[in-house]
């Protein structure tokens, strides 16, 4: 599970920015919501909102940088527009089988280059004080090198640094270095990150192929989301009627130029009152987006894994956004993971379904981009669970909230703007 995330110019993040999912046991409200284990106290789903264009999705694109740096894929980490450096920092704290980790990296950007990379584990006492061992350190910068295998810190300084260490070396011959691997690999390849406004309904087709208990649980949850649906299903290809535009039925032979994944679509189909129709023509996009991320959650609830959503409101009712986050909030839920970016501010509401911490905002002003917690909100500033924050929100209270002037935009379209000009000459 996911603790904290850390960055440092990059993407549209060019000062410091920390990202946490760390639970305050001082507030019991629903405790539910947080995952507890080995002293460790972690939030099971955090929502980030905030005006378009401020830095939601450069969050999403940190998380997934780390991702693909940890499996070994071009990373595609950016430095800020406006930074003169090319070395983006980002770093993680995270959580695998009851142990906590943390991992950083420093990455030029320009020359590909990564010239820092830290990792240690960090013990909690019964008193809750925490104490961090360094497994590996490679400071390239100031030629700082450790590592819990003495063969590997003497060759630390001669390798490459175009990829990480774990990636340069052959880390089967080192106890320590291999572990860290593993556990890096093993985190990373728990992650899932989608977009609602591009969600590809491939995943769920792979699920539905094979007849199984994961199978049956993304059907039963497509047909609990109320969408007057009897049955989702994916057939074999002689049950579809692919007709022809002159209306005479498709040749079978042609059905063979039609690619892959598109016969997989044409393959899922619906069921409305007994009548049997392809998902891919008839359903809504709200509904194909259900379907699509249906698989997803019932996957990260199934087996534990972390799920980063992007726009999770996009084209869904906010009934169904604030029920699938209830699933992950819920104590049977016991190790999954929910991170995502929402404008719909029928989710914010700490009277019946969030801790304070578990609501982020990313503001966007002319001096930067600033991540922040519902929490850092105090009472003496007016916030209490007990405060109705969608109407704080409303009235700006909170920031992270856009000021559009679109009427200027109606008064240019109708010459207003103009002869306003034309009169102050």
């Amino acid at each position: 599970m996911i603790i904290e995330i850390r960055a440092k110019n990059c993407f549209a993040f060019e000062d410091n920015i920390t990202f946490l999912m760390k639970a305050d046991m001082r507030n019991k409200k629903f405790g539910a919501n947080v995952h507890k284990e080995n002293n460790f106290n972690v939030l099971k789903t955090v929502g980030i909102y905030g005006p378009n264009n401020a830095g939601k999705t450069c969050l999403v694109k940190c998380i997934r940088a780390m991702k693909n740096m940890l499996l070994n894929n071009k990373n595609g980490l950016m430095p800020n527009i406006f930074s003169e450096s090319e070395v983006c920092e980002l770093g993680i704290t995270f959580m695998v089988l009851g142990r906590k980790f943390s991992y950083d990296i420093k990455y030029d950007a320009e020359k590909e280059e990564y010239l820092y990379e830290s990792f240690s584990e960090i013990f909690k006492d019964q008193y809750n004080n925490e104490k961090e061992v360094c497994w590996l350190k490679k400071d390239t910068i100031s030629e700082i090198y450790e590592c819990g295998d003495k063969d590997v810190q003497n060759m630390i300084p001669v390798v490459s640094k175009n990829n990480l260490l774990c990636y340069v070396i052959d880390t089967s011959k080192f106890e320590h270095i291999n572990e860290m691997k593993q556990i890096l690999v093993g985190f990373a390849e728990k992650i899932d990150i989608i977009n609602m406004n591009n969600i590809p309904m491939q995943h769920t087709i792979e699920l539905m192929k094979n007849k199984n208990q994961l199978q049956e649980k993304v059907v039963e949850f497509i047909k609990n989301a109320d969408l007057y649906m009897d049955n989702f299903e994916f057939v074999d290809m002689d049950k579809i009627q692919l007709k022809s535009t002159d209306g005479d039925e498709k040749p079978e032979e042609k059905v063979l130029d039609i690619p892959e994944n598109i016969m997989d679509q044409f393959r899922l189909v619906s069921t409305y009152k007994g009548v049997h129709v392809p998902s891919m023509i008839f359903d809504s996009t709200g509904t194909k987006k259900i379907a699509a991320i249906a698989s997803y959650v019932i996957e990260a609830l199934e087996q534990g894994r972390i799920l980063v959503v992007d726009e999770l409101d996009s084209s869904i009712h906010f009934k169904l956004t604030r029920a699938i986050v209830a699933m992950f909030n819920n104590e049977l839920n016991t190790n999954a993971q929910m991170i995502f970016t929402v404008h719909d501010i029928n989710l914010m509401d700490c009277k019946r379904m969030f801790r304070k911490e578990q609501i982020w905002f990313v503001h966007k002003d002319e001096e930067g981009v600033y991540v922040y917690s519902l929490a850092d909100f105090t009472a003496q500033q007016g916030v209490r669970d007990t405060t109705d924050v969608m109407e704080k929100y409303r009235k700006g209270a909170l920031g992270a909230l856009p000021d559009p002037e679109l009427i200027n935009s109606l008064l240019s379209i109708k010459g207003y703007k103009k002869e306003a000009d034309a009169d102050g000459e």
